[in-house]
């Protein structure tokens, strides 16, 4: 049954601020958002959940936060800045390994990654890039963390990571199953056990300092609507 639209008698516009791995499929679910919620424009800022926790922190004006790990969103919380009951668990995703489409290593597994003839390794920076910090845990549980570290490139984002990869500047690199699919100059040689690291989970919030909430929670409500799952799905993700 198609949802009514919602009637939104406020012109707001919104700062989304989401996780790097988002892009996409953010980027197409916009006009489908802003055609049912005439008045309401969404403006993004598409980041490492790490330094977008930190702006809101500062006092950027976000009135969304999607994070690609629960750490960012309980550091928020935490602070009493997130408005009460508007967090939820919105997606899922998979962590891959990634090699040059025209790699000749032959990688099929993580534990390959300790192979001499792999020099450079991309992952996310741990500190501030979740995909980062689940690709440490994984090496952590193989017993392979101390061998690669020597080897690691970090990117500053999961899709700068993607993007070393896709440039041959790394021989592998690990992200979102959802990059993986967007890039036609990698192939996915890999997925990590999930019982190898933290779930994947992408937690929404409205941002308590949000001067458009109404406008923020029609967001949020819209992401959970059919017709953004059905895009989230397309590009990969699951649903929380």
């Amino acid at each position: 049954m198609a949802m009514p639209a919602q009637s939104q008698s406020q012109s707001a516009t919104l700062l989304i601020a989401a996780a790097a791995s988002l892009q996409n499929a953010l980027e197409e679910i916009d006009p489908l958002f802003e055609s049912a919620n005439s008045g309401i424009t969404a403006n993004y800022n598409f980041a490492a959940s790490g330094p977008l926790q930190q702006q809101i922190e500062q006092g950027a004006p976000v009135d969304v936060f999607i994070s690609a790990a629960t750490k960012q969103m309980d550091a928020l919380q935490e602070k009493g800045l997130l408005l009460k009951e508007t967090r939820r668990n919105i997606l899922t995703n998979r962590l891959v390994l990634v090699v040059p489409s025209s790699s000749s290593l032959g990688l099929t597994s993580f534990q390959q990654l300790t192979n001499p003839q792999v020099k450079r390794i991309s992952i996310g920076e741990p500190r501030s890039v979740p995909a980062g910090q689940y690709a440490e845990e994984l090496f952590k549980n193989l017993g392979i963390l101390e061998q690669l570290q020597p080897k690691f490139v970090y990117g500053n984002s999961v899709r700068n990571v993607l993007g070393s990869v896709e440039s041959g500047n790394a021989d592998a690199g690990v992200v979102y199953r959802t990059d993986a699919l967007i890039s036609d100059q990698v192939k996915q040689v890999a997925t990590a056990p999930d019982n190898l690291h933290s779930p994947i989970v992408y937690p929404i919030a409205v941002i308590d300092a949000s001067r458009n909430d109404n406008a923020a929670k029609a967001y949020v409500q819209f992401l959970t609507t059919d017709a953004a799952k059905s895009i989230f799905t397309k590009y990969g993700f699951g649903i929380a």
